[in-house]
């Protein structure tokens, strides 16, 4: 469990996260949600320890992130950023085996390996393993990235907007992965995104927030609602239910 406990981050005059409080529980999707500004990726970074909070606290099973060594923290929380600039030229392979560093510091144990390899297979990309980076589709850039977090073998896994830039088919496959690392792994994923539509069919919780504040939380029926989704994005936003699954339909609202 992930507990945010009265978190703040100011840059300059402007509060960006304001006071936030909550729970994440385990072995859950939880999706952010929010305009753009409302302090979403913010949030996420201070969780991970990727940027420093002002004020409160962060706490992973108890323990205050601030406290932790950095090598024991990274073996806890995966994080992916939502921009990924890698200057040297590597194969899906190696960019992967980089998610086993905070275990083998570069030196690679047979059960590294073995990580390595489950996470490629996972992420269906064994055919292309050694191919390099810069000849993959956007889609398949994405998957090997997320393929090195998951070989990093943690808890819980941060993604700030993983289908950014992503067609609809890409983002589809990667929201079902999420899914599986969730319903087969046991994984606990915490993720910043825009598409209301995708966070109602693939998420278990649903955290909205504005103007660096919570404004809602709940579930994806609490969430995906019209007058709630309203208050959030400034909007009217007509709920639909297509096989089972809620839809805000907002093209030309």
């Amino acid at each position: 469990m992930v507990e945010v406990r009265n978190v703040s981050k100011r840059y300059g005059g402007t509060t960006v996260v304001d006071n936030v409080s909550l729970t994440i529980a385990k072995g859950k999707i939880t999706s952010f949600i929010g305009p753009n500004g409302a302090g979403k990726s913010t949030l996420l970074s201070m969780i991970s320890r990727l940027i420093t909070k002002d004020e409160g606290q962060v706490l992973i099973e108890g323990k205050e992130i601030g406290t932790c060594n950095s090598k024991d923290l990274a073996r806890k929380i995966s994080v992916l950023k939502q921009s990924n600039h890698i200057n040297v030229r590597l194969t899906v392979q190696e960019l992967v085996s980089f998610g086993r560093f905070p275990y083998s510091q570069g030196r690679l144990t047979p059960e590294d390996r073995v990580q390595i390899s489950e996470a490629i297979s996972f992420m269906e990309l064994t055919e292309m393993q050694d191919k390099y980076i810069d000849q993959l589709s956007g889609g398949q850039r994405q998957r090997a990235y997320i393929a090195m977090v998951m070989a990093q073998d943690t808890d819980y896994i941060l993604l700030d907007e993983p289908l950014n830039n992503l067609d609809m088919k890409h983002s589809v496959q990667i929201m079902k992965v999420l899914r599986r690392l969730v319903d087969e792994r046991g994984k606990t994923v915490v993720l910043v995104i825009h598409d209301i539509n995708f966070a109602s069919c693939y998420s278990d919780y649903i955290v909205a927030l504005k103007n660096g504040r919570i404004i809602r939380e709940g579930t994806v029926d609490e969430i995906i609602d019209s007058a709630v989704l309203g208050d959030v994005y400034d909007m009217d936003i007509p709920i639909e239910n297509f096989g089972g699954k809620k839809i805000g339909v907002y093209f030309g609202t």
